[in-house]
């Protein structure tokens, strides 16, 4: 069963392409080195954001709960990818007053976002047409 579905529309403009979840609008697109208007992030760097965005939250929420003094988190994450796969490289920046043992803790947390878990678990994708 679906957790949520996302819609993808393009229309007559080259390459941007309209995501609407129901509730949120947001645009993809291709830079203008490729032919599109760089009106939003390329689908890659959508992929990126997610990762970077469920790791910030995820930390957020655990630090919240166990009351530890979490100011602020800073993920950056870069990709690789040749013929064997693609790696992410996540480098998590954490400010406030933790110790050593809450911030390994955290580091563990990290690998527990939902996000990371679906890239790192056996993916497939189901593909159909639908007439219009």
């Amino acid at each position: 069963m679906a957790e949520s579905t996302v819609t993808a529309h393009i229309g007559s403009t080259n390459f941007q392409v309209l995501l609407d979840d129901g509730k949120h609008t947001w645009l993809a697109d291709e830079p203008e080195s490729k032919g599109g208007g760089d009106r939003g992030p390329d689908p890659v760097t959508l992929l990126m954001s997610s990762l970077g965005a469920c790791t910030s939250i995820t930390l957020k929420m655990y630090a919240q709960h166990k009351g530890w003094a979490l100011a602020d988190v800073r993920v950056a994450i870069t990709m690789e990818s040749g013929e064997q796969g693609a790696t992410f490289d996540r480098r998590i920046v954490l400010e406030g007053d933790l110790s050593d043992e809450q911030r390994e803790r955290l580091l563990q947390i990290a690998n527990a976002c939902p996000v990371h878990k679906i890239l790192t678990n056996t993916i497939s994708i189901r593909t159909g047409l639908t007439v219009a």
